[in-house]
């Protein structure tokens, strides 16, 4: 296509879910309540983990680090969903775009990252109980937290230089809730085998690299719980597992279905409900998994709720 007939986007127009106005006022509430929650779960639980002496231990860390990090993915992306469930203006400036994809990128990939580190957490814990507060000191965690940000951040700049450099055939119409990779590729007209391949580069870094190796760290870790000669010590093995393997699940196989399938069984409306799941669900959910399914959250939780209501 010859440069002349490439047309300078502005703005774009977010369509959102539905047109009918009575399900976008609903929508609009559940997506309010939905991040209202999150806000707090999460807000709780750092709280819980920055006040309760018995929560200063690594795996500890790593929780509050995701929860302070879903505070923000969350806050990336709903109130971008609220405004476009309730405004009848749906237009959102190209650097507005522009600075929404980037962050939710960058927060994306931080999550893969610091899942991953956590996976390797819980190998040591498994693995060495004994040495476990020696061998994740508290530099090595910062460590890790600081370069899951870095990595995360990093690619977020390369994929969102690359995405915002392509050349839009002149429809801003982006039928999704807001500026995500699938939609805007498909708005552009001049989708170049280098932008293709840096697309998969950061696939392999985002995904399957740290999917990678939490499997590994899993694999080491049921190979350490096989050599526990008690049927409790297993028992609290596996538990300890447990949230964390449950918050893997959700968010990578969320994010495995909507961006490593190819182009052509792209169903929007199938992956719009997966979007909203992944951006806004799992952020309410992880202070739950690893709330509900641990004594000490729950106990400090109690305790907190009895100082309040005494």
């Amino acid at each position: 296509m010859d440069e002349k007939n490439f047309t300078t986007v502005k703005e774009f127009i977010l369509l959102g879910f539905t047109t009918d106005p009575w399900l976008q006022r609903l929508l609009f509430y559940i997506f309010l309540i939905i991040y209202i929650i999150s806000l707090l779960g999460n807000i709780t639980l750092i709280s819980l983990i920055c006040s309760d002496y018995r929560l200063h231990i690594p795996m500890y860390f790593f929780i509050g680090s995701l929860s302070f990090l879903d505070l923000w993915y969350a806050s990336v992306y709903a109130p971008q969903i609220l405004m476009t469930c309730i405004s009848d203006d749906k237009r959102i400036s190209f650097a507005g775009c522009l600075a929404q994809f980037f962050f939710a990128a960058g927060m994306d990939y931080t999550e893969c990252y610091l899942l991953a580190a956590m996976a390797y957490d819980r190998y040591v814990a498994i693995s060495n109980p004994l040495l476990y507060s020696q061998a994740m000191s508290p530099s090595l965690c910062a460590s890790l937290v600081a370069a899951s940000y870095f990595g995360g951040f990093v690619n977020s700049t390369i994929v969102t230089s690359e995405t915002f450099t392509l050349n839009f055939c002149g429809d801003n119409v982006i039928d999704d809730f807001f500026c995500d990779l699938p939609p805007l590729v498909k708005l552009a007209c001049d989708v170049k085998e280098s932008y293709q391949a840096v697309l998969y580069f950061l696939l392999v870094s985002k995904v399957i690299t740290p999917t990678v190796f939490t499997l590994a760290s899993y694999l080491f870790i049921i190979a350490a719980i096989l050599k526990i000669q008690s049927t409790q010590g297993c028992s609290k093995a596996f538990s300890s597992c447990g949230s964390h393997l449950t918050a893997v699940t959700l968010y990578y196989g969320s994010i495995l279905f909507i961006y490593s399938r190819p182009s052509t069984s792209y169903a929007l409306e199938r992956d719009k409900v997966v979007s909203v799941f992944y951006t806004v669900v799992i952020p309410l959910l992880n202070p739950l998994i690893y709330s509900l399914r641990n004594k000490d959250v729950k106990d400090a939780l109690r305790e907190m709720i009895e100082k309040a209501v005494s």
